[in-house]
Formats: C-alpha cells, structure tokens, sequence
C-alpha cells in the first residue's frame, strides 16, 4: 500500500529541518522546535493541517521581526523543495499579509524551490492593484517557475486554494497576464495558462470560445493549438457548440453506433466491459471524430450523476472503427461508488449516439 501524503514529514524530515533553521539561527532551540511539531495532535493531522502548524511553529519558535525573520525563511527555501515544501511560502502568507513589499519579493524567490501558488492570494485579494502590477511584471521574469506563478496564482478556481469569487465573477484582471505567457517557451507556464483559462470557461464559456478563436487565428502553431485545445478541456467535455466546431468537431449526422455490447452487471471491485462499432456512410467526406464514453454513476441520494471520459479523437479512414474499453470499479480514494442502476454511453462529438444500463451490486 502506497504511503501517505501527509507522511514525508518524518522524523528525519523535522529534524533536517531544524538543524537547518538552526544553521541561520543559532539562538534556536532545536530540541523544543522538534517536539513543538510533534504535539499530541500531530497523528490526527492531515497533510494540509501539518504543514500549517510546521508553519506556525516555525514562527513560535524564530523569534524575530517579520522580515529579520523572513530572512531565515528565505534562506532555508532551498532546502525544502516541492509540496513538502510548502510550509516555507506559508509562513509569508500568514505572517507577511501587512509587509507586501518584501513578502512579493520574497514569494518571487521563494517559488523557485516550493510553489507560492497558494501563499500569493491573500496579497491578491487585500492589495488588487498593486498585485495586478505584480503579477505583469513576474509575468516577464527570465525564471519560469515566477513566471508560472504569475498565473497559477491567480486561477479563478485553483483546486485546494483560497477562493478568488471576485475573478470568478469578473476574470478581466487575469488576462492580460495571460496574454503574456501564452506563448511561453516554457511546457510548465503555457500549461498553467490553459488551466487558467479552463477555469475561467466554467464561469464565462463565451469569453473563453472567444479567446480561442482569436488566438488560434493569430497562430496555428503546435504549442498554441495544444494550450487552447487544453483550455477548452471542459467546453469540450460539455458538448459546447462552439468550441467542438473550433477543432473541427461536426455533429455526427452520419455516423452510427452498432453491436453495442458491455456487461448487464457489475460487482463491487469489478470491471465493466464495452464495446461497439462506429459506422460511417462511405459516400461522405471523412469527420473528425472525439469520441467519448460516459458512466451515469448512482449516488448516494438515489440519482444519477454523469461523468465523461474520453477515448481519443481519430478519423474513420474505413467503413467501421471498433471500440472496446474496461472500466474499473475498484475502490479509489477519490469517487466513491453506490450500489444500484447505473448507465453507460458512447458519445461522439458532443452527441450521445447509444446508451444503456447495467447494474453494480454488492
């Protein structure tokens, strides 16, 4: 079995830890640091929870002003790289909120080692403008990983983070942050662009269509057409009109799903299996096809929830193209499965062309 997340802070890790702080800061007492994490609360902790209060602890235990103190921050950073990490770029977002001006700077060296994504959103809600002007200029910065911040920062709708709902509302401050990087030459950066920009069609559809068709049609290169395309992941998956046409993805009026066959039962921890054929007129021209699958899972109040997978895009070429698939119900920590009816789908360019049910029991 996999170890848990919140595990890495292992003993090893604490105490690598202290005897760094203590390298900047001899006036720690490392032992009393060591034992402040490891409180009685500590098992019970998850991963977020304990990387907050290695957060505080850190801060009861470096007793400095904040930006003497940020300087010992500053400088174990390197040591402390990746999610792990993050308890480094949270003691400025907790303690640094009212010293914007050597925090921005710090979270700017800081992200380099371990992500500030998550401590920059206070300073974006408290202080807008002055962060719009900072999110421009990392936006600019030779390093990537700044650069990268500049939008994942400020995602409408970044998973685990602090909520923005103004951005949700009104995603106007983002986008000329975005306009900036979406040529990166970085993968890393233009992938955060399209995240961004993903988050943003959940709330605003039409600006993002939008803003794809004017960026595909000023560029046709790999990289633009891949960034858009993974932009309008969710427009896409919700059939909207515009957005399947802008990647060439026609209704299916002349495409037929037959010889649908799949499993009228499922027990628990088992696997679906399906597969059809997809038929086309041969008399017609040649469509791009996004295929698909989608499973109505039972929920836990008595209805169904539709999830969409998808297979992969291809043309017909011959006068048939089979598709077969498995779909495991074993359990996973992140869907949580009923008993009861459930429902299978083959949908084509947005249109579900073949549906039915099947049952997952005890």
């Amino acid at each position: 079995m996999a170890a848990l997340l919140k595990e890495v802070y292992t003993k090893e890790y604490i105490e690598h830890l202290a005897s760094t702080v203590l390298t900047y800061y001899p006036s720690l007492d490392k032992t009393q640091l060591v034992q402040g994490i490891f409180n009685t609360q500590w098992p019970q902790m998850e991963l977020k929870a304990r990387t907050l209060h290695i957060t505080q602890q850190l801060h009861c235990f470096i007793t400095l002003n904040y930006r003497d103190a940020l300087q010992i921050i500053k400088h174990i950073a390197p040591y402390f790289t990746g999610y792990e990490g993050l308890f480094v770029p949270a003691f400025v977002e907790l303690y640094g909120i009212d010293d914007p001006q050597a925090s921005l700077d710090a979270l700017a060296y800081i992200t380099t080692f371990a992500s500030a994504e998550f401590a920059v959103r206070p300073f974006i809600k408290k202080y807008p403008e002055l962060m719009q002007q900072t999110l421009l200029r990392w936006a600019v910065s030779e390093n990537k990983h700044v650069r990268r911040l500049a939008s994942e920062g400020c995602r409408p709708r970044l998973p685990w983070a602090m909520s923005l709902p103004a951005f949700k509302k009104d995603p106007h401050f983002i986008l000329p942050v975005l306009q900036l990087l979406r040529d990166d030459e970085s993968e890393y950066v233009r992938r955060s662009v399209a995240n961004n920009l993903n988050d943003i069609a959940k709330d605003h559809p039409q600006s993002v269509t939008h803003i794809a068709q004017q960026w595909l049609a000023e560029s046709q290169s790999l990289s633009r057409q891949r960034l858009v395309k993974h932009a309008c992941r969710t427009l896409l998956k919700q059939a909207d009109p515009m957005a399947l046409s802008l990647f060439g993805f026609l209704p299916p009026e002349d495409i037929h799903v037959t010889d649908f066959l799949y499993n009228n039962s499922v027990p628990f921890g088992g696997e679906l299996h399906f597969s059809c054929l997809l038929k086309q007129q041969k008399d017609l021209p040649l469509n791009k096809l996004r295929i698909e699958f989608a499973i109505d899972f039972m929920k836990k109040n008595g209805k169904q929830a539709r999830k969409i997978f998808q297979l992969s895009e291809a043309v017909i070429k011959a006068s048939s193209k089979k598709i077969s698939k498995t779909f495991s119900f074993k359990k996973i920590s992140t869907r949580q499965y009923y008993a009861g009816q459930h429902s299978v789908a083959i949908l084509i360019n947005g249109v579900e062309l073949v549906k039915n049910d099947f049952i997952l029991q005890h």
